[in-house]
């Protein structure tokens, strides 16, 4: 339960500083996804233990 990370950009950013940061987000992004669907994997695999073993 911890939030992700994103990109930001300096106070005055460039048009590279502008680039860089839409791709590293784009990437954080979907690894934020990853995680966040692991997660809920996780837990509806417990859940179903748990009304197995009830």
């Amino acid at each position: 339960m911890q939030p992700c990370q994103l990109a930001v950009l300096p106070d005055r950013p460039t048009r590279a500083d502008l680039d860089a940061a839409y791709v590293r987000r784009g990437a954080q992004l979907v690894a934020c996804e990853a995680s966040r669907a692991l997660a809920v994997e996780t837990l509806m695999a417990e859940r179903a233990l748990q009304d197995r073993w009830r």
